[in-house]
């Protein structure tokens, strides 16, 4: 033999035991694992649970999401940043900025929230021609919702999350300020009633704004993903809700949702004093299957004239409350955005306005430090390092309990 041949001979036997060695460590792992996945079947199976359902590993990452709008010194959208251009804060900590995306066709979750209470009787077609406008151009994926809620002495989803135009439209066409033989039929007191659009409703006298918004937040838009904005079309004066406006602003911030207020006040209804039945009378709140949605009242919230602020009852000598400031509130902590309707300013242009922010939104992403990271109420400042440019997101976040 040869001893080039010789050197062959030794070259083969060498990578003959190498792939055998490299098959015998892969056996030998893939043992391991199908010895683990035994185990964890047969102690499944020794406990009585079904095998097919064991849990998958995964790790528990807190990501914070802001919805972004920038605007320059004339008040025109800002679209060409990145997330160097901005400097973010968490309770007085820096924070890096991991996720940055202008993302348009994220699903959008809409819900109005139409004030029907007698103070909006002159104004009420006008805010129900500009909504259907509004929610054709802003449904546009399959995966697009809105749901609508009226509110006045009592809450009533109108129509619950869907897609379908036809059927937003038709609880839109169905809004209506209360009348004046129901008011006298219910002299003030809450009482049941059947409602013809299949959802038992409880009268009273009153204008339920905060409760309005803690049930949109709290009961559906908790439960969905991506972008989700309220809007609610009001004049922003509260009359015996039992949540407080603080309660309301929370649940929609637990619920990561943006708050966009159309103000929008008739002039002739507050020259008139109050809405007919005094409208301090005893409040209540209607929802499908009746009263508070799952039996009894939500966590939280102040009762009403209690300490925690709720919308309450109002005494002759209390000044007016301006409901301008406080929907300017809710929208500001929220992240969104007060509108004011005037000759000039229309619903529809509101509207565009609106609609604008949402497709142009920058998402924005961070997971807080652990330092931060106890449960309550975290202060958010985002602020964009052009100091001539204005930075609209929420003020902060709930960490879970």
């Amino acid at each position: 033999m040869t001893r080039a041949t010789r050197a062959s001979t030794r070259h083969d036997h060498q990578q003959k035991q190498q792939v055998a060695h490299s098959i015998a460590v892969r056996a030998h792992v893939s043992c391991q694992i199908l010895a683990l996945a035994g185990l964890l079947f047969a102690n499944r199976a020794a406990h009585g649970e079904d095998p097919a359902t064991a849990p998958t590993l995964s790790v528990d990452v807190k990501v914070v999401t802001l919805p972004v709008t920038v605007r320059d010194k004339h008040g025109k959208i800002v679209r060409n940043l990145t997330k160097d251009d901005f400097l973010l804060v968490e309770d007085g900590h820096p924070q890096t900025i991991r996720y940055f995306a202008q993302e348009a066709n994220l699903p959008l979750t809409l819900g109005l929230l139409v004030d029907t209470s007698m103070s909006q009787r002159n104004v009420l077609d006008q805010e129900k021609t500009a909504s259907e406008s509004f929610l054709d151009q802003m449904l546009t994926a399959v995966k697009d919702q809105a749901f609508i809620i009226h509110f006045d002495r009592q809450v009533e989803l109108l129509q619950d999350l869907t897609a379908s135009r036809d059927k937003l439209q038709t609880a839109l066409a169905s809004l209506e300020t209360p009348s004046p033989d129901r008011d006298s039929q219910t002299g003030g007191e809450s009482s049941p009633d059947s409602s013809p659009r299949g959802s038992r409703r409880m009268h009273g006298s009153g204008t339920l704004l905060y409760d309005a918004v803690f049930l949109a937040s709290d009961e559906l838009m908790k439960k969905q993903q991506g972008r989700k904005a309220l809007i609610i079309l009001s004049d922003g004066v509260d009359r015996g809700s039992k949540e407080s406006l603080q309660s309301a602003v929370e649940a929609a911030q637990r619920a990561d949702t943006v708050v966009y207020s159309i103000f929008f006040a008739d002039h002739h209804q507050q020259d008139a004093g109050r809405e007919r039945g005094g409208g301090f009378g005893r409040p209540s709140v209607g929802w499908p299957g009746g009263g508070w949605p799952g039996g009894g009242r939500p966590g939280g919230g102040g009762s009403g004239g209690g300490g925690r602020g709720g919308g309450g009852q109002r005494s002759p000598e209390e000044p007016r409350t301006d409901g301008k400031k406080i929907l300017e509130r809710i929208s500001k902590e929220t992240g969104g955005r007060l509108y004011e309707v005037s000759k000039t300013e229309t619903v529809d242009k509101i509207y565009s306005s609106i609609a604008e922010e949402l497709r142009t939104q920058y998402n924005l992403g961070y997971t807080p430090e652990k330092a931060n990271g106890a449960s309550g109420y975290h202060k958010i400042s985002l602020t964009a390092k052009e100091k001539s440019l204005t930075v609209q997101t929420r003020d902060g976040y709930y960490a879970s309990r």
